[in-house]
């Protein structure tokens, strides 16, 4: 059986009727999403990935999101924490302040860090940092995402380009992990999977469909990746995939509980404002919703996104699905709905106890493992 790795995602998604409906403020749940991350640490999960989002109310409050996982890196002890996506675009971020915090976040995790990359997907975001177009960040991000490694390379950096330019600097903090720390991008179309593996890196994806769905652009990928000229200082050959769960141990209850949870809303607001993504035929336009699925739905297993929604053994089958496609990571993003903390616990604890372990038996992160293979397990070198 090929392994499969699972982690969480964190995107501090806040909606209007938590809010005003006094079910929660904006502190608790941020509060939340600390929590989830500690509970996924404490049964098995490797991985936890935060969002940076700007500017879009409701479906992520997420900004600073270096602030946070720093935080989350103090207050766990196993689990990696990465960023998905960090925005390393010059006019959003500079690329030598992303050295840096990157840098910094590898030292105070003692390498428990993975930087998952990005360049937005929001005009939103994009055109509130003054950039004049979408397709402007292809070439912005093309251009931070090497330099970025010369600059926990070099020790005398220096750069004349299009979007920024320096003089002869040393960045500092250089990173613990040596030579950095795992590289990952987020990707949704074929150009970009095939893109990820010609530059050696990992992808970082969502579902709103079955795991056949994703198939062609696996292959893409696992097609590519042997012929990598990796930007970095290794190949981090890995897909992640991002969906839902809910395992418990009555499978209806699990059915009846994911219908009740308004992930129509969050799915709505998906499309109201990542605009670089593609709508799907006949998808409703905010504010107007998607249904949601009925219990029968779920049981038949034609609702996609509830993929992993049921009992252990059904769940069991879904991701023996994702593996047969080619995945090599499931992250599952609860609290982007209404289910309450209780409720999450239990499912993580069952998920935990009866999934992980028969899926993940190397204790170690594939990340970790990629690494010492190609270039050796030393950290703290310089």
């Amino acid at each position: 059986m090929l392994p499969m790795e699972f982690g969480v995602f964190t995107n501090m998604y806040h909606p209007k009727h938590w809010r005003d409906g006094a079910v929660r403020s904006e502190h608790q749940t941020l509060r939340n999403e600390l929590e989830y991350i500690k509970i996924a640490d404490r049964n098995g999960f490797k991985y936890s990935w935060s969002a940076e989002h700007h500017f879009l109310d409701e479906y992520s409050h997420l900004s600073a999101s270096e602030s946070f996982m720093g935080y989350a890196l103090a207050a766990t002890e196993r689990i990696h924490i990465g960023s998905a996506i960090m925005n390393i675009t010059a006019p959003v971020n500079h690329p030598a302040r992303i050295a840096e915090r990157v840098a910094m976040l590898d030292h105070l995790g003692d390498g428990r860090f993975e930087f998952g990359t990005g360049r937005g997907s929001s005009s939103t975001e994009v055109y509130g940092f003054g950039i004049e177009s979408m397709d402007k960040t292809r070439e912005l991000y093309d251009e931070s995402l090497p330099q970025v490694v010369r600059m926990w390379a070099e020790d005398d950096y220096s750069y004349e380009g299009k979007s920024f330019s320096m003089p002869t600097r040393r960045v500092l903090p250089k990173p613990y992990t040596n030579p950095h720390p795992p590289i990952w991008v987020a990707a949704g179309s074929p150009a970009t999977f095939e893109k990820a593996a010609r530059l050696g890196i990992g992808v970082l994806c969502f579902t709103l469909g079955t795991p056949d769905t994703l198939a062609p652009l696996i292959e893409i990928y696992k097609k590519n990746i042997d012929k990598a000229e990796p930007v970095g200082g290794y190949v981090n050959n890995n897909i992640m995939v991002t969906g839902d769960m809910l395992c418990l141990a009555d499978g209806d209850r699990a059915r009846l509980l994911y219908t009740q949870n308004r992930m129509s809303y969050h799915t709505a607001l998906v499309f109201k404002y990542l605009d670089s993504f593609p709508r799907p035929d006949g998808f409703p336009v905010w504010p107007d919703l998607p249904p949601d699925p009925t219990v029968d739905e779920l049981r038949a297993g034609t609702n996609a996104a509830a993929s992993c929604v049921g009992n252990p053994d059904e769940i069991a089958r879904t991701v023996q699905k994702f593996i047969d496609v080619g995945a090599d990571q499931l992250t599952f993003s609860s609290t982007v709905c209404d289910y309450d903390m209780d409720t999450i616990r239990e499912s993580y604890e069952l998920f935990g106890k009866e999934i992980i372990p028969k899926f993940d038996t190397d204790p170690v992160h594939s990340t970790t493992r990629q690494r010492e293979a190609q270039v050796g397990a030393s950290y703290g070198t310089r």
